[in-house]
């Protein structure tokens, strides 16, 4: 870790000024003097009351070496020549200085030291030439024997060796680097273009090629990145050649049986040692996650990652030949909803000059990062977008990590862990417990209102009455409101007039006690329904006027998204489906009644279909105030949804397949209602035995809204 002194000045009498080095909290100032001192010391307390409240102060050094020595060594040492005294059999030096501290960034790597000697060191100790001949052919085909013959393992077990292996593999990266930079972009295209056809991003590797050229540490990085990232989703659609489910995790995939079958068990293990296992080189995840600052990670490593993506397509084209069978590669991610995410104001040029000058100033930045925050800039100038995000998010995560770490005075987190123990990403950077089970500090100190600088105050003031418009309670929310939009226009069809006693057929016990247990239902919901929300009939029959300005207020109020574990956003998907299917529900009523009122007025309808026309009417009369109250119910227990937290597993699990049985009504009532279909009368069974299971599991006092209650009557006890 390093810093400076802009000056040092002895007081009169002091020893000479030779070369001072004080290391203190982890900090190092560097200029001028010399004895070892412990983390107890009364020195360490005056240098660090000293040094924290001024630039500019004298400060005394009076040392007995010895007790320091024995009893707490190396916390802070000053270097260099002092005076010496004896005083009662001790050797006592003493110095008297004036230091003036330029504050720096103390941050000169985030990686721990032996992950930082393995992607470093390692791979260069060995400095014998590897002849590329026997790694290439002229036509670009790869010698895989070279490599895996590169590959140690531990004795007995044949366990992988990781250290072994990087340190044999250093020559032949050195090689395959050499070799591509002595390479034409023309000559890499012919040699190598085809067998980066399995990727399906074929144009992404003439980019990394340029990129090694550049020898722009920042630029190779990023290309780094998304080699991995083009690596990993490539080998998955390898893997379901013939596995059903692709491993979610990288370090799964590669320990497949499926991928050893196919590419070979020595060509699996090359890939863990640069890609998959934290005892390797891990370099997809140190660079993901932000770790790596540009110029730790050695250029070679990129090159032998571009060249075993291709050896790897010559193994599959090989495979496809034995076994005649195509790769089919799955479908990218589309972000649907563009409109939710246009939400933030526009970047101007103006903003970009201030963003580059704060990234020299910024204490959230580490100095040695700098360099990608600058290619993220020149690559949001250029629009590639997908580039700066890239970089940013990493870069996101590197800052708050060093924000968390500071926040919770646990320093050493800043650092990449060893292969044992987890690494500081964002699942931990924003969790609300600590690992410990202490309070993480991040978010509370992320939210001080009491930042007064003009910069933090204009984001603040963009940031007014922000909602998250990506999360997916905000997403429940819209189409909870959206499928209530579509049910209002139901009564402004055009219906024909029928007889009364025409309709009165219709309506059967069966229908009544679905009417009944609406009335229950919705009485019992609204009860839950918060005081200030309450329509003045909430306790008796809800009119269909007063469902839109109840649901609209229910989706206004206020939902953390800032801690949403897994159980939450379960529970958030399965609402989500069943309201989704409740919106085509709707769609289907509006068309088939749209479309038999055609043939109604063109008098097309022969007796059967009038009969089951006059069905749908008498059906729609009762899905509506049915889907109506679904919609009430999910969007009380979106309101509640965070006391999912307090149910035990079991609670949790009947909760859960309660949801999933109404999904499951949803689902039929979607099939039930096709135009195709028409089963309209089998709706009103379908109906009343779904109001019976919300009944039931509303009398068990068993959903959110419930909890919330208890909760409430908690507080007041």
């Amino acid at each position: 870790m390093k810093g400076s002194l802009t000056s040092v000045q002895a007081e009169p009498g002091a020893a000479p000024q030779e070369g001072l080095l004080v290391f203190l909290r982890g900090y190092l100032w560097s200029g001028v003097r010399a004895v070892l001192l412990g983390p107890g010391s009364s020195l360490r307390a005056l240098l660090t009351a000293a040094l924290g409240g001024q630039r500019s102060v004298l400060v005394t050094v009076e040392v007995e070496r010895r007790r320091w020595a024995e009893e707490e060594p190396g916390c802070l040492a000053v270097l260099g020549r002092c005076s010496e005294q004896q005083r009662g059999g001790s050797v006592v030096r003493v110095a008297n200085f004036r230091f003036q501290i330029l504050i720096e960034d103390p941050v000169t790597t985030c990686l721990s030291p032996s992950v930082y000697d393995m992607i470093c060191k390692l791979g260069f100790e060995f400095k014998e030439n590897c002849d590329i001949n026997s790694i290439v052919n002229h036509n670009g085909e790869l010698c895989w024997k070279t490599i895996t013959n590169c590959v140690s393992y531990t004795d007995p077990d044949q366990s992988l060796n990781y250290w072994e292996s990087v340190l044999q593999l250093g020559p032949v990266c050195e090689a395959i680097h050499l070799h591509f930079l002595s390479l034409t972009k023309g000559q890499f295209e012919i040699q190598y273009a085809p067998w980066f056809q399995w990727t399906s991003f074929p144009e992404l590797f003439p980019e990394v090629f340029d990129a090694l050229g550049s020898l722009h540490s920042a630029a190779i990085s990023l290309s780094l990145m998304k080699l991995t990232s083009c690596l990993e989703r490539a080998l998955g659609d390898a893997f379901l050649l013939i596995g059903k489910e692709c491993p979610f995790l990288l370090r799964d995939l590669l320990a497949s049986e499926e991928l050893a079958h196919i590419f070979g068990q020595p060509v699996m293990d090359v890939l863990k040692v640069f890609i998959g296992s934290p005892c390797g080189l891990n370099l997809r995840n140190i660079l993901w996650h932000g770790f790596a600052s540009p110029q730790e990670i050695p250029p070679k490593y990129c090159s032998m990652i571009l060249l075993l993506t291709a050896g790897l397509g010559q193994l599959l084209e090989s495979y496809f030949q034995e076994t005649k069978v195509t790769l089919v590669h799955r479908s990218f991610v589309t972000l649907t909803n563009l409109e939710d995410l246009i939400v933030f104001p526009d970047i101007t040029y103006k903003i970009l000059s201030v963003l580059e000058e704060m990234m020299t100033k910024s204490t959230f930045i580490s100095k040695i990062m700098v360099p990608y925050w600058e290619i993220a800039l020149m690559k949001f100038k250029a629009h590639r977008f997908a580039d700066c995000a890239i970089l940013l998010l990493t870069q996101l995560e590197a800052g708050l990590r060093r924000v968390f770490a500071a926040v919770n005075k646990c320093p050493d987190r800043l650092l990449t862990a060893e292969s044992t123990t987890l690494y500081t990403t964002f699942d931990e950077i924003l969790a609300k417990h600590l690992t410990s089970g202490r309070i993480n500090q991040l978010p509370l100190f992320l939210g001080e209102p009491a930042m007064e600088e003009a910069a933090v105050m204009l984001l603040m003031r963009l940031a007014e009455g922000y909602h998250s418009h990506c999360h997916p309670a905000f997403q429940l929310k819209k189409q909870v409101l959206s499928c209530e939009e579509s049910i209002r226009m139901w009564p402004l069809l055009p219906l024909p007039e029928e007889p009364c006693q025409d309709m009165a057929r219709m309506e059967d016990s069966e229908t009544n006690a679905c009417y009944s247990l609406i009335t229950k239902i919705v009485h019992e919901l609204c009860y839950h329904v918060p005081e200030n929300h309450r329509a003045l009939s909430v306790f008796g029959d809800l009119p269909a006027e007063e469902w839109p300005p109840l649901l609209y207020a229910l989706c206004n109020m206020h939902v953390s998204t800032l801690f949403c574990p897994r159980a939450m956003l379960e529970v958030l998907g399965v609402l989500r489906s069943i309201t989704s299917h409740c919106q085509c529900v709707s769609s289907q009523v509006v068309t088939s009644l749209q479309l038999r009122h055609q043939q109604w007025e063109e008098r097309r309808l022969r007796s059967r279909q009038r009969r089951n026309y006059l069905s749908m009417r008498a059906s729609i009369r009762l899905l509506s105030p049915v889907l109506y109250l679904i919609l009430l119910l999910i969007a009380l227990e979106l309101v509640n949804i965070h006391f999912v937290h307090g149910k035990n597993t079991y609670d949790y699990q009947q909760y859960l397949k309660f949801f999933k049985s109404v999904l499951q009504y949803s689902e039929n009532l979607v099939a039930y209602t096709r135009p195709e279909k028409n089963k309209w009368r089998e709706t009103i069974s379908l109906t009343h035995a779904a109001l019976m299971k919300i009944w039931t599991f509303s009398e068990k006092k068993q959903m959110l809204i419930h909890s919330s209650k208890k909760s409430t009557n908690k507080a007041i006890l």
